[in-house]
């Protein structure tokens, strides 16, 4: 990373070569954030990948997604109005078309947008609401097969949520940060349920012979 002035940087990641300008309130204003940097270390983009930058800040993550596969695949949002502003004068400074929306969380997202990945290095809060709602509402934002990268300080409470919602998560320690891999695996059928729908096939043929039968004592 090499720093041209207070509010100004450049970034490469590995081939992918950036330059941003930030503010103050934006997070990590005077460069990139290592726990991003090891979060992205993880990450492996295809082509066909349609990506979230939640709490996107200035704007790092989106863009070098979009500088990497099509910027229409890459949605930015955040809550703050000087991240979004931010964000968007760092997507031109970059040359990606990458919509960038103002959001509570996923919360103000249009409704027809989902995604096969979802990147955050969410804000640290005692209660853990912010990422509470991040996980959750992004878990039924992911396409099946999608997964959720999250990167933070604390490891217990967003292993064992991200456990209890996806119902697995891999969490690698990196540069002291600790990375979470979650995948929305397809809902497998219990064999309860599979029982449920046998009975409930076999009681349609059995209903649907009664009323064929009624039919024709009524010709009779």
């Amino acid at each position: 990373m090499e720093k041209t002035s207070d509010n100004q940087f450049q970034v490469n990641i590995g081939d992918v070569a950036m330059d941003f300008v930030t503010e103050a309130e934006v997070f990590s204003p005077h460069g990139a954030d290592r726990g991003t940097l090891a979060m992205l270390s993880v990450v492996k983009l295809t082509e066909q990948d349609r990506l979230l930058d939640l709490g996107c800040g200035y704007g790092l993550v989106g863009i070098w997604a979009a500088k990497q596969i099509r910027a229409e695949q890459v949605v930015m949002c955040d809550i703050s109005e000087t991240a979004v502003r931010v964000s968007k004068k760092n997507c031109e400074r970059n040359g990606v078309e990458v919509a960038v929306y103002q959001s509570d969380g996923l919360k103000d997202l249009p409704q027809e947008l989902q995604f096969t990945k979802i990147l955050s290095n969410p804000p640290y809060h005692e209660d853990f609401s912010v990422p509470k709602g991040f996980i959750e509402l992004g878990y039924k934002r992911l396409l099946p097969g999608g997964v959720m990268y999250m990167v933070t300080k604390r490891k217990d409470w967003y292993y064992n949520k991200l456990k209890t919602v996806f119902g697995g998560v891999r969490v690698e320690e990196i540069d002291g940060y600790y990375v979470f891999t979650a995948e929305k695996r397809e809902r497998r059928t219990t064999g309860k349920k599979k029982n449920e729908q046998i009975m409930s096939k076999k009681l349609q043929r059995k209903m649907s012979k009664r009323k064929q039968i009624h039919s024709g004592r009524k010709e009779d």
